[in-house]
């Protein structure tokens, strides 16, 4: 079983690291003198359609519950913009490299001057209620928030974020355990959907991309 959830999380990291040399690729300024700084600082805002690795995803608006059981939509109510992951609590996959990665960018994107919220949507509605989700995420950071809501609300937010789920095998100690998406989705304060990043990227990489949409 423990060999399942490797291979999962192994499987997971791959994909990430394909995604990670599209968005190098994507990314990566042609050209030197006085114009390098200027593509630099257009390539950290743009990511060309049908680029290697990259869905073509347009996000959209979800109406989920948090913590305290109100109701949030993809608008950030503080004003902030979000660094969101679809994930459980309990996973042992690549949640346990994605979920530790976000809290480190968003504490260095602090050192920088931005203020950007972490979110988790549930792939896991059964077992992360409305008591139980934002405790265990904020065991990675503080100001993590946990949304999960009816079935119908979750598939709403999945579909909009083309994130796939399905139970791969039942774990004796730990229940049901997930395939999911591994992306982190930036989100402007207003909920529109910006970019994505691979969680193999470091805090430092995902600071700059996440300073170069929103400067």
């Amino acid at each position: 079983m423990a060999g399942r959830i490797v291979a999962l999380a192994l499987g997971a990291l791959a994909a990430a690291v394909v995604t990670a040399a599209g968005f190098a690729a994507a990314n990566t300024p042609h050209g030197g003198g006085h114009d390098h700084h200027h593509h630099k600082a257009e390539a950290a805002k743009t990511v060309p359609p049908n680029t290697p690795g990259f869905p073509n995803i347009k996000g959209g608006d979800f109406r989920l519950l948090d913590g305290q059981g109100r109701e949030r939509t993809a608008k950030d109510p503080t004003g902030r913009p979000q660094l969101l992951f679809f994930g459980y609590a309990t996973c042992q996959a690549i949640c346990s490299v994605a979920l530790p990665r976000i809290a480190e960018a968003v504490d260095e994107l602090e050192r920088r001057g931005v203020a950007v919220t972490p979110v988790l949507i549930t792939v896991d509605p059964a077992r992360d209620t409305v008591q139980t989700l934002e405790p265990a995420l904020r065991k990675h950071h503080p100001r993590f928030v946990g949304l999960t809501g009816s079935d119908a609300a979750l598939a709403a937010a999945y579909r909009a974020f083309q994130v796939d789920r399905k139970v791969v095998f039942t774990h004796p100690d730990h229940g049901d355990v997930y395939a999911h998406g591994s992306y982190i989705y930036l989100l402007g304060a207003d909920g529109r959907f910006l970019t994505l990043l691979p969680p193999v990227l470091g805090p430092e990489r995902i600071a700059e991309v996440v300073k170069g949409y929103l400067d």
